[in-house]
């Protein structure tokens, strides 16, 4: 029994409730010392305290905004589309049926290959992982890690726990949240058609996904639902991780189905984050849906780019973050350059800065932009890079597999093309049926 039970008491995660809402422009300042104060709490001290601490969330949930916040950032889809730039890049049409199945098929093996990538690392910190690499001969990292490659001194000294590494897959991938939502959203459609609704998305988490599978923002939003709310008041209700980066992992799908369509992609994006997400949370899915939506008709790397950001808020800070790393590089900076300028920008040693949506999308566009569609090197440039390793490797893997209609065969060959999900109906499925059944849904 979880004694503390995660990302539901209140207490636990009180700073970055703090923090979340000094990002939102509120004027929180005059609450840091009580936050503090509850800080320097542990759990069995915290639980008698719940009452309090829900009063100091709703004060800094209604706390001002300051007369100088710069950003607008809406949270309903008919404001988010109006705050987008205007012009949307032009996109060529929908290939035939063959050339499109082969991009699901590579988009659906690249999530799976990059979310494998990154999973067995989530968690570490840069120190811990580039000591790893160097001493596997494996820095810059190009390649799988494999637990086989480890010595008994480096499990014990860097706690490497014996799981999800490449090298003891039992014939597929092993089940993920990263790739459990790609296969809810393919359920969600086949059950309820294209014109499913927030409340569609929220029974089906209910009905087909158990709580305990789900963490942070869901997990919250999940709470909210059982206690009879409804989106988008589940979303913002007691919820310190309303921008974090659950929702963004959970738009492949909504791309995938919508090839040429990033706006109808957005949309759908839009209804699934709304449930659990607010501002930038729900922006970071909408924007790699239309990624996807746009790379299902093109490879060319700035045509999917663009296409993203025209599907982001223009005063946002995830507009604003995302043009930093875009001007760097058109600086010449180098791709570890603009990972230093990620990690000055966020902290990933805090939970806020760890798990943040921006902080993790600017990793996904480094990627994209310095791996220049070679595959190997745009999933290990997202995992290297920190932060959400196997989250930004599985995007990025998403959306290069998708534009390049395949991904190489080292990459697939440790899962055997099958895939192991929670999702009931789809525990066990094999990577071409999911493209196949995938393709079934676009509008023909």
């Amino acid at each position: 029994m979880l004694k503390h039970r995660p990302w539901i008491l209140l207490g636990q995660d009180i700073m970055t409730q703090y923090e979340q809402c000094e990002m939102e422009g509120r004027d929180v300042a005059l609450y840091k010392p009580v936050v503090e104060a509850f800080c320097k709490l542990n759990g069995d001290q915290l639980r008698p305290l719940e009452g309090a601490l829900e009063e100091l969330y709703k004060v800094m949930d209604n706390a001002p905004i300051k007369a100088d916040y710069p950003f607008t950032e809406p949270s309903d889809l008919e404001g988010i589309f109006a705050a987008c730039p205007a012009e949307k890049p032009a996109l060529p049409p929908v290939p035939d049926k063959d050339a499109m199945i082969a991009k699901l098929k590579g988009a659906w093996n690249g999530r799976i290959a990059g979310c494998l990538l990154g999973k067995p690392v989530e968690g570490w910190r840069r120190p811990n992982l580039y000591k790893m690499l160097k001493e596997t001969d494996n820095y810059p990292l190009r390649r799988y890690m494999k637990y086989s490659g480890f010595s008994e001194e480096m499990i014990k000294e860097l706690h490497i726990w014996k799981s999800q590494w490449v090298d003891l897959l039992k014939g597929e991938a092993d089940e993920d949240d990263d790739t459990n939502y790609t296969t809810f959203a393919l359920k969600l459609v086949e059950c309820h058609g294209r014109d499913f609704t927030p409340d569609h998305v929220l029974a089906c988490w209910q009905s087909w996904i158990p709580m305990s599978a789900t963490c942070t923002a869901e997990r919250v939003a999940y709470r909210n639902g059982a206690m009879g709310m409804l989106p988008p008041e589940t979303a913002a209700y007691k919820n310190p991780y309303r921008e974090w980066i659950g929702a963004q992992i959970r738009g492949d799908y909504f791309g995938y189905i919508n090839p040429g369509d990033p706006k109808t992609a957005a949309d759908m994006a839009w209804r699934d984050a709304s449930i659990s997400h607010v501002k930038n949370g729900i922006y970071g899915e909408m924007w790699v849906a239309a990624m996807l939506a746009a790379a299902g008709v093109t490879d060319d790397l700035d045509t999917v780019i663009e296409t993203g950001l025209a599907y982001i808020p223009a005063a946002s800070r995830l507009r604003r973050d995302l043009d930093e790393v875009i001007a760097l590089h058109k600086e010449g900076k180098s791709a570890d350059e603009v990972m230093e300028h990620i990690h000055s920008r966020y902290n990933e040693f805090t939970a806020n800065g760890w798990c943040y949506t921006n902080s993790n999308a600017m990793i996904v566009l480094m990627a994209l932009l310095y791996g220049e569609k070679d595959f190997g090197r745009s999933v290990c440039l997202a995992v290297q890079a920190a932060f959400d390793t196997d989250c930004n490797g599985a995007t990025v893997g998403s959306i290069v597999g998708m534009m390049n209609a395949g991904i190489p065969e080292e990459w697939a060959a440790p899962y055997c093309g099958r895939l192991r999900t929670s999702i009931e109906g789809y525990n066990h499925v094999d990577i071409d049926f999911m493209a196949e059944k995938t393709y079934q849904y676009i509008p023909h």
